[in-house]
Parts: C-alpha cells; sequence; structure tokens
C-alpha cells in the first residue's frame, strides 16, 4: 500500500475518534441535566391551581334584615337607656320587692349538696311559671320539708307532689313536668341538671327564660337575659326594643342585639323588682318612677279616681233609672186593669216584678225581691175572675183577645 494511503487512513481513524468522544461527553451531559431536572423540577406548572373548585353560595342580606344595625348610625340602641338604668338601679336599692327575698335564688336548702341545690334551682324556676313569687316559695318550704330530692320526688304519688305545690299556676300540669323531667334527669345527667341552656330548654316544661337564669343561678353562668312577663312588659314600655315585640323570647333577642354583655345578668333581677313595685302590669305609679321625664310611656300611667268614664253610669245613676222606669210601669199597668172589663173573683191582684242582677250588688238586693200590691176597688160586679200576668204587655193582649172575642 502506498504510504500516502495509509496517513489518510490514520487521520481518517482520528477524526472519528474525536467525534465518538465529542458525542460520548454531550450525550453524558444531557443525561445528567436531565437528571436534574427530575430531581429537582424547575419552571414547572402546578396543574392543580387551575382545578375548578366550587366556590359556597353568597348570602344576600338587606339592611331591614339585621335588627341590631341602622344605616349610617351602626348598632341601634334606645335614647336615654343609660340615664333610665342609672336611675332603675337607685329605685332597687332597697330590695323592697318580692323577688329579692322570695325568688328562686333563696328557695335553695344552702346546707344541701351541690347536685340538690342544683335541683331545687330548677325545680324552683319551673314552678315560678304563670306564678307570684310568695306563691312559689311557700311551695318550695313546703317540698323541701318533705325533702327535695330527685328520689323522694320520685317516689311521691301526683296526688302527693300535687298537694305540696298548689296552689301554683297549672298545678296539676306542672305535677306531670316535675315528674318526667326529674326522671330524665336521673337517667340521663346522674341525678344532676344540664350545663348548657340548650340541653336544659330539652327538658320537659323548661323554656329559655328558666334555661337562662337557672345557667345563673346553678352553674353560675351567664348565656342570655332571661325574660319573663315582668321584662317583656317594661322593655316595650321603655322602648328598649327596636320594634314592638309580641313574645317574651323576642324581647330576649332584640335585648342581646344591643344590650351590653355585662349587664346580662343584672337587667332580669332589676326589671322584676320594678314591676312588681312600680310599672305594675295595670296601673303603673309614674309619679313614683325617676324615669317619668324620660320614659315614652308616661302619658298611660294610673288615672286620677277623680276622672270618670263617660260612658260607664255611676250605681246612683242606675238606680234612677230603674226607679223611673218602675215609676212608668205601675201606673200604665193599673189603667190597663181599670179601663178594661175585666170579671175578677177577688179584689187584691199581687203581681211579683222579678229583677236580673245589675252591675251593684246594692241596687239588686233592693230591687229583687219588691213586691207591688195593687188594690182594685171595684163594685160588685158578677162572674168576676182572676187576672195574673208576669208583664203589662202579656196581661194587655189577653185582654184585647177576649174582647174582639
Amino acid at each position: 500500500m502506498p504510504r500516502k494511503n495509509a496517513n489518510s487512513i490514520e487521520a481518517v481513524g482520528n477524526i472519528v475518534k474525536k467525534c465518538t468522544k465529542v458525542s460520548k461527553e454531550i450525550v453524558s451531559e444531557n443525561v445528567k441535566e436531565s437528571d436534574d431536572l427530575c430531581a429537582k423540577p424547575k419552571h414547572v406548572l402546578d396543574l392543580n391551581q387551575f382545578k375548578f373548585e366550587k366556590k359556597p353560595p353568597i348570602k344576600i342580606e338587606f339592611e331591614n334584615d339585621s335588627p341590631g344595625k341602622e344605616k349610617g348610625k351602626g348598632l341601634w340602641e334606645p335614647n336615654n337607656w343609660k340615664d333610665f338604668l342609672i336611675n332603675l338601679r337607685i329605685m332597687r336599692s332597697n330590695n323592697d320587692a318580692p323577688v329579692d327575698t322570695m325568688g328562686c335564688h333563696m328557695s335553695m336548702d344552702e346546707n344541701a349538696p351541690p347536685k340538690v341545690i342544683r335541683y331545687q334551682s330548677l325545680i324552683s324556676l319551673m314552678l315560678s311559671s304563670q306564678t307570684k313569687d310568695q306563691v312559689t316559695f311557700a311551695a318550695m318550704e313546703r317540698l323541701r320539708a318533705r325533702g327535695l330530692t330527685i328520689d323522694n320526688v320520685l317516689k311521691m304519688s301526683d296526688e302527693e307532689l300535687g298537694k305540696l305545690i298548689y296552689p301554683v299556676g297549672f298545678w296539676k300540669t306542672k305535677v306531670k313536668y316535675i315528674k318526667k323531667t326529674t326522671q330524665t334527669l336521673k337517667d340521663q345527667y346522674d341525678g344532676d341538671i344540664p350545663d348548657t341552656a340548650d340541653k336544659l330548654c330539652k327538658l320537659t316544661g323548661v323554656g329559655p327564660k328558666m334555661a337562662h337564669i337557672c345557667m345563673k343561678v346553678a352553674w353560675n353562668k351567664v348565656t342570655g337575659i332571661g325574660v319573663d312577663t315582668h321584662v317583656h312588659r317594661i322593655s316595650n314600655r321603655i322602648g328598649w326594643v327596636k320594634k314592638p315585640t309580641a313574645t317574651p323570647e323576642d324581647t330576649r333577642k332584640s335585648l342581646q342585639t344591643w344590650l351590653p354583655f355585662d349587664l346580662w345578668s343584672e337587667v332580669n333581677h332589676l326589671m322584676v323588682g320594678f314591676g312588681q313595685t312600680i310599672c305594675l302590669p295595670v296601673g303603673p305609679m309614674c309619679h313614683e318612677c325617676l324615669n317619668r321625664d324620660i320614659c315614652p310611656s308616661r302619658d298611660k300611667g294610673r288615672k286620677s279616681p277623680n276622672k270618670k268614664s263617660p260612658n260607664k253610669k255611676s250605681p246612683k245613676v242606675l238606680k234612677e233609672v230603674k226607679a223611673e222606669k218602675l215609676d212608668y210601669v205601675l201606673p200604665t199597668l193599673l189603667k190597663d186593669f181599670e179601663e178594661t172589663p175585666t170579671e175578677p173573683n177577688k179584689s187584691n191582684i199581687d203581681i211579683k216584678i222579678k229583677t236580673e242582677n245589675s252591675v251593684t250588688e246594692n241596687l239588686a238586693s233592693e230591687i229583687k225581691d219588691t213586691k207591688v200590691d195593687i188594690e182594685l176597688s171595684k163594685k160588685s160586679v158578677a162572674g168576676q175572675n182572676v187576672l195574673k200576668r208576669k208583664s203589662p204587655r202579656t196581661a194587655k193582649q189577653n185582654i184585647k183577645s177576649k174582647k174582639e172575642a
């Protein structure tokens, strides 16, 4: 082989080796970069961000739906309520209301175990519904003397329990409620009462008012305002609710929208005593109230005893009217008998005028058994008959019928 061709072959072989080496280096670098990309991905899009997520529905509330807020004025609150509260505390400082000495917080046996005390507070509140504090306190004293515990109440018969709580309002229904609630406490709460207002409301005969007051008295926890008939009535009178409420529960919800939380436990005791002494249900004594100048219901207080309703007549007027009617009826009746020929066998006719009970007992007693004797002096007429009629109209009609015949 010529030398020239041999040199050219070697040169080609060297070039091929170099190209192979370069290609291997390039491949190795690409593999290394691919491994790095797999180990540490960079600039990789996360497809989860494009995933569709269902958003919760948006509730649209109008301004009228939120009772505690007012447009441009923030939280609603009654006028002069702080001044009213200060005067209310002053008027209640004497603690002269029945609730101060005979309320449910005074009806428990302080020497009893904690479970028994809590049970007695619940029973006291159940009895207080539609009942005055004096009656409730007396019933609680009789129950405590008998032994007011869960076991003793369950051993009592309905008749015995009814005699002990009588005459509280709806005592027959409360006997059933107390028995059923007591059995529930023994079976489900180990002889204790529930420690939340929601669980208390699930007991038979227990409402929101009782539950919130019981939480304060028994557990010393404030969960809401106890609104009874006094708090409900007074809150509407003094304008502490934004709109007039129809039920105590509506009043509670309205009060809790603006009244500070630290006053929730105080407002019930203040208003109940105030309603028992001054702001009475009928004829409130506004002249003794310190809030008479700022109360919106100050013109609806006790009326003067000298004023009389024009639609009602006094007993004296009624008596004069009855006398006038009597003076008119008797001469008319006598005239009918004198002008019409009759055939009586007797000369005297007794007519009893019976009257119904009138508005006043004095007038009724005077007219009820009134007996009027009408003496008819007639010349002897042959074949006369006796006519006895209960009213002049009946007698006159019978006489005319005989005359026509």
